[in-house]
């Protein structure tokens, strides 16, 4: 497991729908190494601060395997940040990662904390408006890092996993849920006490089964 590209980026004005946007997704590749801490990596920025950023979404992070699916779907060569991730990886697939898991990183400490959820961004980078709807369809969403020791990273580092989450929830599960759940007491039930599980993801869960009651 490794980083095959580190990525960064302040927030740019870009078009969508004929109207000015500002957005953070638009990242590059960086070399050498770079400071990730609490609040993400040095020379990164998000213009949504609601939805993106912050604590438990300080890195987000995108599967490189999925590359060549989007490259066929969208009929286009994509380079890497395409998905406006810091860190395009080798190894990590939603599946398989787990919310709580804890990987070291070149000195840094990461713990798995939520799955990025899909917003229109994405249309507005490249082109179709159903892209959103492709990426919960298929489960290629990525997902986001908190970070538990600050330090440095950069492209080619190893991703050494340090310890299992409790519970071993799959991203894509938390990801499922998060679309489809409202109506899944048990599973909602479950995942509220997942403790490592992102705050805002577990009191939304909490609404839905207030509402269920």
């Amino acid at each position: 497991m490794k980083i095959i590209s580190l990525n960064v980026g302040m927030p740019v004005t870009a078009l969508y729908r004929g109207k000015s946007l500002e957005t953070g997704i638009y990242k590059y590749p960086v070399e050498g190494s770079v400071q990730v801490s609490a609040g993400g990596l040095t020379g990164d920025g998000q213009a949504d601060l609601i939805n993106h950023g912050g604590p438990d979404k300080a890195v987000c992070v995108y599967p490189s395997e999925h590359y060549a699916y989007w490259e066929e779907w969208l009929g286009k060569k994509l380079d890497y940040a395409a998905f406006g991730e810091n860190a395009t990886t080798a190894g990590l697939l939603e599946t398989e990662v787990c919310i709580g898991d804890i990987y070291e990183i070149g000195s840094a400490l990461l713990q798995v904390s939520q799955p990025r959820y899909p917003c229109f961004k994405l249309s507005q980078k490249h082109g179709p408006a159903d892209m959103p709807a492709q990426v919960l369809k298929t489960g290629f969403s990525g997902f986001y890092f908190r970070v538990l020791r600050e330090g440095e990273m950069a492209s080619g580092s190893a991703v050494a996993k340090v310890s299992s989450g409790e519970g071993g929830v799959p991203v894509k599960r938390v990801l499922h849920m998060m679309e489809a759940g409202r109506g899944d007491k048990r599973g909602l039930e479950e995942l509220v006490r997942l403790d490592t599980l992102s705050p805002g993801i577990r009191a939304k869960f909490q609404g839905w089964l207030d509402e269920a009651e």
